[in-house]
Protein backbone atom coordinates (compact mmCIF):
# COMPACT_ATOMS: atom_id res chain seq x y z
CA UNK A 1 0.00 0.00 0.00
CA UNK A 2 1.27 3.43 -1.11
CA UNK A 3 0.53 6.08 1.39
CA UNK A 4 -0.47 10.01 1.31
CA UNK A 5 0.01 12.13 4.27
CA UNK A 6 -1.41 15.57 5.37
CA UNK A 7 0.05 17.35 8.05
CA UNK A 8 -1.79 20.82 9.01
CA UNK A 9 -2.99 23.16 11.61
CA UNK A 10 -6.33 24.47 12.84
CA UNK A 11 -7.96 24.01 9.25
CA UNK A 12 -10.85 21.81 8.99
CA UNK A 13 -12.56 21.86 5.76
CA UNK A 14 -9.67 21.23 3.08
CA UNK A 15 -8.31 18.13 5.18
CA UNK A 16 -10.88 16.04 5.42
CA UNK A 17 -11.97 16.46 2.04
CA UNK A 18 -8.94 15.68 0.50
CA UNK A 19 -8.46 12.30 2.81
CA UNK A 20 -11.78 11.49 1.28
CA UNK A 21 -10.83 12.40 -2.22
CA UNK A 22 -8.35 10.53 -2.79
CA UNK A 23 -10.14 6.94 -0.52
CA UNK A 24 -12.97 7.73 -2.49
CA UNK A 25 -11.44 7.87 -6.02
CA UNK A 26 -10.34 4.07 -4.98
CA UNK A 27 -7.26 4.18 -7.52
CA UNK A 28 -4.82 0.91 -6.83
CA UNK A 29 -3.75 0.59 -3.30
CA UNK A 30 -3.30 4.06 -2.22
CA UNK A 31 -4.79 5.61 0.67
CA UNK A 32 -4.79 9.08 2.50
CA UNK A 33 -4.71 9.69 5.74
CA UNK A 34 -3.79 12.53 8.40
CA UNK A 35 0.24 12.34 9.93
CA UNK A 36 -0.01 11.66 13.02
CA UNK A 37 3.28 12.01 14.76
CA UNK A 38 4.86 11.28 18.44
CA UNK A 39 8.40 11.60 18.23
CA UNK A 40 10.69 10.10 15.29
CA UNK A 41 13.48 7.50 14.83
CA UNK A 42 16.84 8.12 12.39
CA UNK A 43 16.47 4.71 11.26
CA UNK A 44 12.97 4.15 10.48
CA UNK A 45 11.44 4.32 7.15
CA UNK A 46 9.09 6.74 6.45
CA UNK A 47 5.27 5.28 5.65
CA UNK A 48 4.26 7.87 3.50
CA UNK A 49 5.03 8.09 -0.15
CA UNK A 50 3.81 11.77 -0.50
CA UNK A 51 3.42 14.30 2.09
CA UNK A 52 1.48 17.17 1.88
CA UNK A 53 2.56 19.94 4.22
CA UNK A 54 0.07 22.39 5.32
CA UNK A 55 1.61 22.46 8.97
CA UNK A 56 2.29 25.76 10.23
CA UNK A 57 5.64 27.14 9.43
CA UNK A 58 7.12 27.92 12.89
CA UNK A 59 7.07 24.47 14.27
CA UNK A 60 10.43 23.48 14.75
CA UNK A 61 9.35 19.06 15.47
CA UNK A 62 7.02 19.31 12.23
CA UNK A 63 10.30 21.14 9.80
CA UNK A 64 12.44 18.67 11.42
CA UNK A 65 10.16 15.87 10.67
CA UNK A 66 9.40 16.39 7.24
CA UNK A 67 12.99 16.89 6.18
CA UNK A 68 13.95 13.51 7.26
CA UNK A 69 10.61 12.38 5.35
CA UNK A 70 12.34 13.49 2.27
CA UNK A 71 16.08 11.80 3.14
CA UNK A 72 13.75 8.37 3.61
CA UNK A 73 12.08 8.87 0.33
CA UNK A 74 8.70 10.80 0.80
CA UNK A 75 8.08 13.20 -1.66
CA UNK A 76 7.23 16.36 0.72
CA UNK A 77 5.18 19.30 -1.09
CA UNK A 78 6.07 22.03 -0.67
CA UNK A 79 9.66 20.99 -0.21
CA UNK A 80 10.80 21.97 3.52
CA UNK A 81 14.27 22.37 2.96
CA UNK A 82 13.38 25.78 0.46
CA UNK A 83 10.54 26.60 3.14
CA UNK A 84 12.46 27.11 5.78
CA UNK A 85 15.00 28.94 3.82
CA UNK A 86 12.73 31.46 2.06
CA UNK A 87 11.92 35.20 2.26
CA UNK A 88 9.99 37.79 0.42
CA UNK A 89 13.09 40.01 -0.26
CA UNK A 90 14.98 37.17 -1.71
CA UNK A 91 11.87 36.12 -3.84
CA UNK A 92 10.72 39.57 -5.07
CA UNK A 93 14.57 40.49 -5.91
CA UNK A 94 14.66 36.62 -8.06
CA UNK A 95 11.47 37.96 -9.61
CA UNK A 96 13.07 41.56 -10.49
CA UNK A 97 16.11 39.24 -11.72
CA UNK A 98 13.15 36.92 -13.59
CA UNK A 99 12.72 40.14 -15.60
CA UNK A 100 8.93 40.43 -14.00
CA UNK A 101 7.22 43.59 -13.19
CA UNK A 102 7.78 44.17 -9.01
CA UNK A 103 7.09 46.80 -6.87
CA UNK A 104 10.80 48.64 -5.46
CA UNK A 105 11.75 47.00 -2.34
CA UNK A 106 14.26 47.17 0.42
CA UNK A 107 15.33 45.19 3.14
CA UNK A 108 16.03 47.09 6.40
CA UNK A 109 18.16 45.86 9.52
CA UNK A 110 16.29 45.03 12.71
CA UNK A 111 15.25 47.34 15.50
CA UNK A 112 16.02 45.23 17.86
CA UNK A 113 18.02 42.32 18.56
CA UNK A 114 18.42 40.01 21.64
CA UNK A 115 20.40 40.66 24.76
CA UNK A 116 23.24 38.03 23.31
CA UNK A 117 23.59 40.60 20.12
CA UNK A 118 26.57 43.14 21.17
CA UNK A 119 27.79 45.76 19.20
CA UNK A 120 30.53 43.88 18.29
CA UNK A 121 28.24 41.26 16.75
CA UNK A 122 26.95 44.78 14.52
CA UNK A 123 30.19 46.62 13.74
CA UNK A 124 29.53 45.77 10.14
CA UNK A 125 26.28 47.84 9.95
CA UNK A 126 26.25 51.53 8.99
CA UNK A 127 24.89 53.79 11.25
CA UNK A 128 23.16 55.39 11.40
CA UNK A 129 20.56 54.29 8.60
CA UNK A 130 20.56 56.53 5.38
CA UNK A 131 16.20 56.57 5.86
CA UNK A 132 16.43 59.12 3.04
CA UNK A 133 18.28 57.27 0.59
CA UNK A 134 15.94 54.23 1.00
CA UNK A 135 12.54 56.39 0.54
CA UNK A 136 13.52 57.82 -2.02
CA UNK A 137 13.94 54.72 -3.70
CA UNK A 138 11.03 53.24 -2.81
CA UNK A 139 8.52 55.92 -2.76
CA UNK A 140 5.53 56.99 -0.68
CA UNK A 141 3.30 55.44 -0.08
CA UNK A 142 5.20 52.30 0.83
CA UNK A 143 4.63 49.25 2.89
CA UNK A 144 7.00 48.26 5.66
CA UNK A 145 6.66 44.76 6.16
CA UNK A 146 8.40 41.57 7.59
CA UNK A 147 10.69 39.67 4.78
CA UNK A 148 9.35 36.43 6.88
CA UNK A 149 6.58 34.19 5.56
CA UNK A 150 5.34 33.21 9.05
CA UNK A 151 3.52 37.21 9.03
CA UNK A 152 -0.05 38.26 9.67
CA UNK A 153 -2.01 41.41 7.93
CA UNK A 154 -1.53 42.47 11.51
CA UNK A 155 2.48 43.13 10.50
CA UNK A 156 2.44 44.76 7.62
CA UNK A 157 1.97 49.12 7.95
CA UNK A 158 0.78 51.63 5.27
CA UNK A 159 3.52 54.60 5.51
CA UNK A 160 2.88 58.03 4.08
CA UNK A 161 5.96 60.36 4.87
CA UNK A 162 8.77 59.58 6.87
CA UNK A 163 7.44 60.33 10.25
CA UNK A 164 4.97 57.70 9.68
CA UNK A 165 7.80 55.27 8.65
CA UNK A 166 10.29 55.99 11.89
CA UNK A 167 6.99 55.22 14.32
CA UNK A 168 6.46 52.02 12.76
CA UNK A 169 9.82 50.51 11.96
CA UNK A 170 10.21 51.65 15.71
CA UNK A 171 6.90 48.63 16.92
CA UNK A 172 8.91 46.00 15.02
CA UNK A 173 10.81 44.86 17.53
CA UNK A 174 13.53 41.93 16.73
CA UNK A 175 11.55 41.01 12.88
CA UNK A 176 13.95 41.85 9.93
CA UNK A 177 11.58 44.31 7.68
CA UNK A 178 11.06 45.43 4.04
CA UNK A 179 10.30 48.68 2.80
CA UNK A 180 8.34 48.37 -0.31
CA UNK A 181 6.16 50.87 -3.22
CA UNK A 182 2.83 50.61 -2.18
CA UNK A 183 1.35 49.60 -5.61
CA UNK A 184 -2.40 51.78 -6.12
CA UNK A 185 -4.19 48.81 -7.98
CA UNK A 186 -7.30 49.08 -10.05
CA UNK A 187 -7.82 45.12 -10.45
CA UNK A 188 -6.58 42.66 -8.21
CA UNK A 189 -5.54 39.14 -8.74
CA UNK A 190 -4.93 35.97 -6.81
CA UNK A 191 -3.42 32.84 -8.52
CA UNK A 192 -4.13 29.44 -7.13
CA UNK A 193 -1.29 27.66 -8.28
CA UNK A 194 -1.47 23.80 -8.06
CA UNK A 195 1.58 21.52 -9.77
CA UNK A 196 3.71 22.71 -12.81
CA UNK A 197 0.63 23.39 -14.63
CA UNK A 198 -2.52 24.60 -13.05
CA UNK A 199 -2.69 27.82 -12.41
CA UNK A 200 -5.97 29.06 -11.15
CA UNK A 201 -6.64 33.23 -12.23
CA UNK A 202 -9.07 34.61 -9.36
CA UNK A 203 -10.50 37.91 -8.73
CA UNK A 204 -9.56 38.84 -5.29
CA UNK A 205 -10.56 42.17 -3.13
CA UNK A 206 -7.29 42.09 -0.29
CA UNK A 207 -8.93 44.51 1.50
CA UNK A 208 -12.03 42.85 2.39
CA UNK A 209 -10.48 39.30 1.74
CA UNK A 210 -13.35 38.54 -0.58
CA UNK A 211 -13.03 36.34 -3.28
CA UNK A 212 -15.35 36.55 -6.73
CA UNK A 213 -16.39 33.16 -9.09
CA UNK A 214 -16.01 35.50 -12.22
CA UNK A 215 -14.76 34.23 -15.19
CA UNK A 216 -14.84 37.17 -17.22
CA UNK A 217 -12.50 39.56 -15.11
CA UNK A 218 -9.55 39.70 -17.16
CA UNK A 219 -8.11 40.03 -20.56
CA UNK A 220 -6.69 37.30 -23.05
CA UNK A 221 -3.29 39.25 -22.68
CA UNK A 222 -3.40 39.89 -19.18
CA UNK A 223 -4.58 36.39 -18.20
CA UNK A 224 -1.83 35.14 -20.36
CA UNK A 225 0.75 37.59 -18.80
CA UNK A 226 -0.37 36.38 -15.49
CA UNK A 227 -0.73 33.09 -15.91
CA UNK A 228 3.00 32.67 -17.24
CA UNK A 229 4.55 35.02 -14.64
CA UNK A 230 2.92 32.62 -11.75
CA UNK A 231 4.25 29.50 -13.32
CA UNK A 232 7.87 31.23 -13.73
CA UNK A 233 8.04 32.25 -10.31
CA UNK A 234 6.79 28.39 -8.99
CA UNK A 235 9.29 26.98 -11.31
CA UNK A 236 12.14 29.31 -10.10
CA UNK A 237 11.56 28.54 -6.43
CA UNK A 238 10.20 24.89 -6.93
CA UNK A 239 6.47 25.47 -5.10
CA UNK A 240 3.96 22.79 -5.97
CA UNK A 241 2.00 25.00 -3.85
CA UNK A 242 1.51 28.54 -3.60
CA UNK A 243 -0.38 32.12 -4.31
CA UNK A 244 0.81 34.18 -6.53
CA UNK A 245 -0.97 38.03 -6.20
CA UNK A 246 -0.65 40.59 -9.00
CA UNK A 247 -1.86 44.29 -8.68
CA UNK A 248 -3.02 45.37 -12.12
CA UNK A 249 -2.03 48.87 -12.75
CA UNK A 250 -2.76 50.47 -16.59
CA UNK A 251 -2.84 46.57 -17.91
CA UNK A 252 0.41 45.78 -16.61
CA UNK A 253 0.57 42.70 -13.54
CA UNK A 254 2.38 43.74 -10.26
CA UNK A 255 3.51 40.26 -8.82
CA UNK A 256 3.32 41.91 -5.00
CA UNK A 257 3.11 38.56 -3.07
CA UNK A 258 4.36 34.95 -3.90
CA UNK A 259 6.13 33.42 -0.79
CA UNK A 260 2.59 31.81 0.06
CA UNK A 261 3.53 27.91 0.62
CA UNK A 262 -0.04 27.34 2.52
CA UNK A 263 -2.43 29.60 1.63
CA UNK A 264 -5.40 29.63 2.38
CA UNK A 265 -8.14 27.06 1.52
CA UNK A 266 -11.50 27.55 3.49
CA UNK A 267 -14.50 27.26 1.34
CA UNK A 268 -16.24 30.41 3.19
CA UNK A 269 -13.72 32.14 1.96
CA UNK A 270 -12.66 31.09 -1.28
CA UNK A 271 -16.10 29.95 -2.10
CA UNK A 272 -17.49 26.71 -2.61
CA UNK A 273 -16.93 26.67 -6.64
CA UNK A 274 -12.71 27.45 -6.05
CA UNK A 275 -12.82 24.49 -3.15
CA UNK A 276 -14.10 21.74 -5.27
CA UNK A 277 -11.53 22.65 -7.94
CA UNK A 278 -8.52 22.92 -5.03
CA UNK A 279 -9.65 19.79 -3.74
CA UNK A 280 -9.60 17.81 -7.26
CA UNK A 281 -6.55 19.33 -8.17
CA UNK A 282 -4.57 18.73 -5.17
CA UNK A 283 -5.53 14.82 -5.05
CA UNK A 284 -4.72 14.39 -8.52
CA UNK A 285 -1.23 15.29 -8.47
CA UNK A 286 -1.03 13.75 -4.59
CA UNK A 287 -1.65 10.27 -6.24
CA UNK A 288 -0.08 11.23 -9.48
CA UNK A 289 3.12 11.45 -7.20
CA UNK A 290 2.74 8.26 -5.17
CA UNK A 291 2.51 6.09 -8.35
CA UNK A 292 5.12 7.76 -10.39
CA UNK A 293 7.25 8.97 -8.46
CA UNK A 294 8.77 13.00 -9.29
CA UNK A 295 12.10 13.93 -10.74
CA UNK A 296 13.98 15.56 -8.29
CA UNK A 297 14.70 18.84 -8.05
CA UNK A 298 18.49 20.05 -8.27
CA UNK A 299 19.57 22.40 -5.73
CA UNK A 300 19.02 25.96 -5.99
CA UNK A 301 16.34 26.11 -8.91
CA UNK A 302 16.26 29.86 -9.62
CA UNK A 303 20.29 29.77 -10.61
CA UNK A 304 19.25 27.93 -13.56
CA UNK A 305 16.87 30.71 -14.53
CA UNK A 306 19.04 33.36 -14.19
CA UNK A 307 21.57 31.34 -16.11
CA UNK A 308 19.35 30.94 -18.94
CA UNK A 309 18.84 27.44 -18.62
CA UNK A 310 14.96 27.23 -18.34
CA UNK A 311 14.18 23.39 -19.46
CA UNK A 312 11.80 21.50 -16.56
CA UNK A 313 13.54 18.66 -14.26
Amino acid sequence: MKKIGILYGRERSFPAAFVDRINGKAVGEIRAETVLLGGTKAEDPSEYAVIIDRSPLDIPYYRAYLKWAVLQGSIVINNPFWASADDRFFGFSLAHHLGLTVPRSAVIPSKDYPQRITSESLRNLKYPIDWWQLADYVGFPAILRPISATITPDDFSIVSNMDELWHCYDQTGQQCMMLQKKIDYEHFIRCFCIGKDNIIPVKYDPHNRHYHVDHQHLSAETGARVIHDARTINEALGYEINTVDFAIVDGTPYVVDFTNPVPEFDPESITPFYFEQIVELMADMAIDYALHGKPRSRELRWGRFLSGEMARD
